[in-house]
């Protein structure tokens, strides 16, 4: 039995985001592949870094929900995994565009606009997205597992669209300058940090479960998990845009002031947001506990996502 502590979490993420990177270096057009501009901007936004969090718990949840397939079937659900992460690559290229958060750092370097032009970003973003998709439809492979392939491209699909992530940017953009207070705001803010994060965050633990063939109450559970994860990830990022800085965060510190977006510290304070969070990781720990039955790597998980400095 592992007991995670920060140093045991760390090399532990440490390996899996080197299975990760592995799967993403398969999956990927290499390097020069036709028409090489756009493969060009697909992999400098992939291969920039990044937590990977979505693939890691996406095989965190598989490893816990009692995944035992063959060596061939891990490497091919760490290709499934991986896909999660160009899907949440193309909607940072997006995000990023002048049109939408118009930022020009992203991952610690220019962001992908910046350097291949607005027309190639999008298009960039696009061919992530429909990658992610074919990826997702075709691992694991074989007629035994097409249910479970099309059960994960509907999930994700879901996770993304417009009651998800799409839905939840769309709220952000027409809330952003309007005067908001009260339970009424608070209310609003939960349900964009619900959509535009926690959505997709929640989906990549619950593919885990699904990868692994865990029984209806215990995807349950890891769904809730994912959820509060996806909330506790926001109000840290929030709060970091506020008292972070450029160079640690690799994003430029003080958009969400600066833009006057709905955000924890706007609505609660500085003293507010810090108190919601140590309410939102209480919870997320009491999920994992649900999920695993103990303290281990999920209830670690959750103490690094609430007390991270980037």
């Amino acid at each position: 039995m592992t007991t995670f502590s920060p140093e045991t979490l760390r090399l532990h993420l440490a390996a899996q985001r080197e299975v990760v990177e592995e799967a993403l270096a398969r999956v990927l057009p290499p390097e020069g592949a036709s028409p090489a501009l756009l493969t060009s901007a697909m992999r400098y936004s992939v291969l920039a870094g990044g937590k990977r969090l979505r693939p890691v718990l996406c095989l965190a949840l598989a490893d816990i929900c009692g995944f035992a397939g063959s060596g061939a079937e891990r490497a091919e659900v760490a290709e499934a995994a991986a896909a999660l992460e160009l899907i949440h690559t193309y909607s940072l290229i997006h995000d990023d565009l002048p049109c939408m958060d118009d930022d020009s750092l992203r991952r610690g370097r220019p962001t992908c606009h910046v350097v291949h032009g607005e027309a190639m970003a999008l298009l960039a973003g696009d061919a992530l997205q429909t990658l992610g998709f074919e990826i997702l439809s075709s691992r694991p492979a074989g007629e035994s597992c097409a249910g479970t392939r099309a059960e994960a491209a509907s999930m994700v699909a879901r996770a993304i669209g417009v009651a998800g992530m799409a839905g939840g940017q769309a709220l952000d953009l027409v809330e952003t300058g309007r005067p908001h207070g009260g339970e009424e705001g608070r209310t609003l803010l939960r349900r964009i940090h619900a959509l535009k994060t926690g959505r997709l965050l929640a989906v990549s633990a619950s593919l885990g479960a699904l990868y692994a063939g865990a029984p209806p109450s215990l995807r349950l559970e890891v769904e809730r998990y994912g959820e509060r994860l996806g909330l506790l990830f926001q109000i840290a990022d929030d709060l970091l845009d506020v008292t972070g800085d450029t160079a640690t965060l690799g994003k430029t510190a003080g958009k969400d002031s600066a833009q006057a977006k709905l955000t924890y510290p706007s609505l609660f304070g500085l003293e507010g947001a810090r108190a919601e969070l140590d309410r939102v990781l209480r919870q997320t720990r009491e999920a994992a506990l649900a999920v695993e039955g103990r303290d281990g790597l999920l209830s670690a998980l959750a103490t690094w996502a609430g007390q991270r400095d980037r």
